[in-house]
This record gives C-alpha cells, sequence and structure tokens, in this order.
C-alpha cells in the first residue's frame, strides 16, 4: 500500500521550516533556511519579504527531494505563520515596503493615541489584539500619519503568508487566525470590523478576503508546481498563525488544558469554544477554527533573559563551563540549584524588553527587588529564572480569571530541557507540569490541520493519538507557599513602577 504524507510549513520571524509527516504524526524529513532582521534603528523591525519567500520554496523543495517520497503521495502543504505582519504592496502585488515584523515599535505614539482617544479598548474587545505597536491596527495607523504618499499608492496591506499565497496563487487571501491578530477582524462576525479600519484608514477592499483556517487552494503556478515537484492541483492549505498551531501540536486544545512556551520570548495559551477577551485587556483572543479560539498572553522575555544573564553577568562562570565541556546554562541552573526557592527575598522583574502581556507596555524595564547583603551571584541566578515563570503567572492568572483553574498544563520550548525550570513552574503555578513530546508543533499542528481540511481526519482531536509525555513534575506544597506569597509582590510591584517605567524610559531616549 503506497504511504501518504503531508508538509507542515511554519514561517517564523528568524527562519522558515518544512517538515514532512506522515499521516501517524512520525517525522519523515524536514529543511530550516533562516534569513535576516534588518533593524537599522531600535525601533525598527523588518525583513525582506521576497527572501522570506524564497525560503519557503527552498525548505519545501528540499523535504520533497530529500525526502525521496513519491510527490504524488503527499496529499496537501499546509502552513502556519508568525502574527502581525505588515507589507504594503502595489497593483501588481509588488513589495512598497519590506515586511515589517511584530518586533517593530515605531508606531508606539499612534498605540497610545488609539488607546486613548479613538475607543481602543471597545475596539480590543471585539477584535481580540491588544492595543500594542506589534498590531497591523497600529502599524497602519501609524503609515497613514507618517508615509502618507506611500500609504496613498498602496493597493493591499498584507501579511507575509498572503504575500506568499499570492505569489503562488494570484489570490489574496487572508486566514481568521491571522486575521484575527490583526486588531481589525470583529471575532464575532468573522468579518473586518469597520471602526477598526476607520482608525487605520483603510477600507476592506485594501484588505485580504478572510477565510477559514481549512480553506485550501489548488492550481499551484506552473513554474512553481515544477520548482517544488509537486502536482499542480496539491490543496495548499492556509492554516493558520504559529501560536494556535503550537496549542494543536502539543495536544493542548481541550478545555482546561494550558500551554506554556518558553523559547527566545514566551506565551502561554488555551483553547475555548468562543472568542473571548478581557475587560483588563490582559490577553489576546485569536482564532483557530470557526469553533476553537485561542487565548492567552504572549511574553516578550523568556530565554533571552537566560542568555543576558549569560553573557553580562556570568563570564566566569561560562569560562568553567567551557573548561569542564558542559553546557554553560547547565552551569547555571546548577549553581541557581542551590539556592532555596523565593531566593531569599530576591525578586527580579525581566522587563528588559518592555513586556507585551500582561503589561502591554513597551516601556517596562528589568530591576532587582529585595537585594541585601546577604544575597550572592547564586541568588541571582535563580531570581532572574524565577522572575521569567513569575511573569509567565501573571498571565496564567489572568486566565483563570476568565476560564476558571485549568486543569493540566503542557510546557514546551528551549526552556523544558531544564529540570530546574520545569520544576519552578511547577511550584510557581501550583499545579502538575507535562512535557510533551513535540519538537516540531508549529509544523505538525499546521500539518494536522491540513489533513482536517482535505478529510483525511474527522477531528483535530487525532492529535492526542500521537503524543506522548516525557517529563511529569508535581508542585512542592512547601515551595508553593513560599512562591505564592512572592507573587503578589512581584505583580503588585510591576503595576505600582508603572509611572517610574515611562520616566526612565524616556531618561534613556534622551541620554543613551
Amino acid at each position: 500500500m503506497t504511504s501518504s504524507y503531508v508538509i507542515g510549513v511554519d514561517i517564523g520571524t528568524t527562519s522558515t521550516k518544512s517538515v514532512l509527516f506522515d499521516t501517524k504524526g512520525v517525522l519523515q524529513a524536514s529543511h530550516t533556511i533562516e534569513y535576516p532582521l534588518y533593524s537599522p534603528k531600535p525601533d525598527v523591525a523588518e525583513q525582506d519579504p521576497d527572501e522570506i519567500f524564497r525560503a519557503v520554496i527552498g525548505t519545501i523543495k528540499q523535504v520533497v527531494q530529500g525526502s525521496g517520497v513519491n510527490s504524488s503521495s503527499i496529499m496537501c502543504v499546509s502552513f502556519s505563520s508568525a502574527m502581525h505582519s505588515v507589507i504594503a504592496v502595489d497593483g501588481d502585488g509588488q513589495p512598497l515596503t519590506r515586511c515589517i515584523t511584530w518586533a517593530d515599535n515605531r508606531s508606539a505614539f499612534w498605540t497610545e493615541r488609539i488607546k486613548n482617544e479613538m475607543n481602543g479598548h471597545q475596539i480590543y474587545l471585539r477584535t481580540g489584539t491588544p492595543l500594542h505597536p506589534m498590531a497591523p491596527l497600529s502599524k497602519l495607523t501609524w503609515l497613514r500619519h507618517a508615509e502618507p504618499d506611500l500609504f496613498a499608492r498602496t493597493h493591499k496591506f498584507i501579511s507575509i503568508k498572503e504575500y506568499v499565497f499570492y505569489k503562488l496563487f494570484k489570490q489574496y487571501v487572508i486566514d481568521y487566525s491571522i486575521a484575527s491578530a490583526t486588531g481589525m477582524f470583529n471575532l464575532a462576525k468573522l468579518a473586518w470590523d469597520s471602526e477598526a479600519l476607520d482608525v487605520a484608514g483603510v477600507t476592506a477592499e485594501r484588505l485580504s478576503k478572510p477565510v477559514p483556517t481549512t480553506h485550501s487552494l489548488t492550481g499551484l503556478a506552473a513554474e512553481w508546481a515544477a520548482e517544488l515537484n509537486l502536482p499542480a492541483s496539491t490543496p495548499f492549505v492556509v492554516g493558520a498563525s504559529d501560536g494556535v498551531l503550537s496549542n494543536l501540536g502539543v495536544n493542548a486544545i481541550d478545555p482546561g488544558t494550558v500551554a506554556v512556551t518558553i523559547g527566545t520570548s514566551g506565551a502561554i495559551r488555551t483553547v475555548t469554544d468562543r472568542p473571548v477577551t478581557d475587560p483588563k485587556g490582559r490577553i489576546f483572543c485569536y482564532a483557530l477554527t470557526e469553533d476553537m479560539w485561542v487565548i492567552g498572553g504572549p511574553v516578550n522575555n523568556g530565554g533571552m533573559i537566560f542568555r543576558w544573564l549569560r553573557d553580562q553577568l556570568c563570564s566566569a562562570e561560562v569560562e568553567t563551563a567551557l573548561r569542564l565541556g558542559k553546557d554553560p546554562y547547565e552551569v547555571l541552573t546548577e549553581i541557581a540549584s542551590l539556592v532555596p526557592p523565593g531566593a531569599d527575598g530576591l525578586l527580579f522583574h525581566p522587563y528588559l524588553a518592555g513586556e507585551r502581556a500582561p503589561l502591554w507596555d513597551a516601556n517596562a524595564r528589568g530591576s532587582f527587588f529585595g537585594l541585601g547583603l546577604h544575597h550572592k551571584k547564586q541568588h541571582m541566578i535563580r531570581a532572574v529564572l524565577e522572575g521569567v515563570i513569575f511573569n509567565l503567572f501573571t498571565v496564567f492568572m489572568a486566565l483563570e480569571e476568565l476560564i476558571g483553574q485549568p486543569k493540566k498544563i503542557q510546557a514546551t520550548g528551549g526552556f523544558a530541557r531544564s529540570e530546574l525550570w520545569r520544576q519552578m513552574m511547577a511550584d510557581i503555578f501550583g499545579q502538575e507540569v507535562q512535557v510533551p513530546e513535540s519538537f516540531e508543533s508549529s509544523c505538525l499542528g499546521a500539518a494536522i490541520l491540513g489533513m482536517y481540511s482535505i478529510g483525511e481526519v474527522d477531528s483535530l482531536h487525532v492529535v492526542s493519538t500521537m503524543m506522548g509525555s516525557s517529563h511529569k513534575h508535581l508542585p512542592n506544597p512547601d515551595h508553593v507557599v513560599k512562591y505564592k506569597e512572592l507573587s503578589r509582590i512581584f505583580v503588585r510591584m510591576s503595576r505600582l513602577l508603572s509611572d517610574e517605567y515611562q520616566e526612565i524610559a524616556a531618561y534613556q531616549k534622551k541620554w543613551m
């Protein structure tokens, strides 16, 4: 019997990865191509859309050829993509700008105007995207005023995945998931929100047509069918965003199951059966399918904080690790493990890159609090690791307010390799933490959604047959008591310092 396969493609911020899976979710081949982020000024974070398109073509081509499978046995190609990007294109689909990524902060001024003067909170409650410079709503409002001539001659404003699909099929479509991350998509109506469009200064005709995440296109342009060695009839499933597909890929789609991911940044997400937004504006709500919605919050400060600690404060420890032939991160976690939970009353707010959830404050700054003569470097190391988890826990508390106490936590990302960090999470969250055996969660999520869209599987819950669990950690009751007391101080301090964050950020911009 001929085997069947599906390709999951994840268009990420730093690279694109394509993975060939069989219908049981077993990885058969993968390929990754990286590309640069252009940041000539501190607030600028752009990419070349054609470099990304070539990476998409290159990775798909490589897994088709490298796997040796018959291309006719590939049932579909299904897509995951980073959110919040904006590209202005002309009437021929040619870029007028680079791809402006989620990390671009040039729209900060207009974000505040939208919040305070343009009914921003009500727009958030309908669209589910917190008001922040990451959002295309803010980006388009900024472009409209900063580059009026460019804005006027733009035919369409699209995301990177829309750009890829236009190049392949000459159609402008945007899936509900990416649309729901723009700040301009009405979640209840599954259509563009008229008030948000008025703020941005665009009509629906200047945006792509919203379609379900299961929507597929066929009739691949002949040049690309030949390049990829795929039949032109191969369905290309538009798919969803990387965050919601990561939840699917780690089997965190049942009510009460929470996925926590810490890579360079981090996120915490859970699935509901309807759109849910937060009266306090702390969480996002993005579509997975029409009856599955992912709510949660992204944090800027994840593993990058551990890297900062390594590079800026721990050069001696890094040298020791190299002499011993050990990973420097392993040495640092060993040092942190010598200190009791709570770091003897030392807290670290990890806002070195501003913060998205739960503060949504690009001017937030990091700090140690409680530092005393009794504290040593090992206390600071542990406090930094705990601070990353405390910050995620504050987002977790917001979710609890909205949906009740979660039943299960699935932890993924680079941090999940650390036993100490996994146990910290169980203790700070006060719940069992499981680490699923999934290393390509967004690609696997895209593949499963693709199989669902073409009728190969009848439910997304087929993912449960593809998952195992590599680690389980139960909370230590004594540690839970300590952390609960400290978490209250952690949250209160970050709120009390709100005005000071603005002042110190202004000082840094003025004098640095």
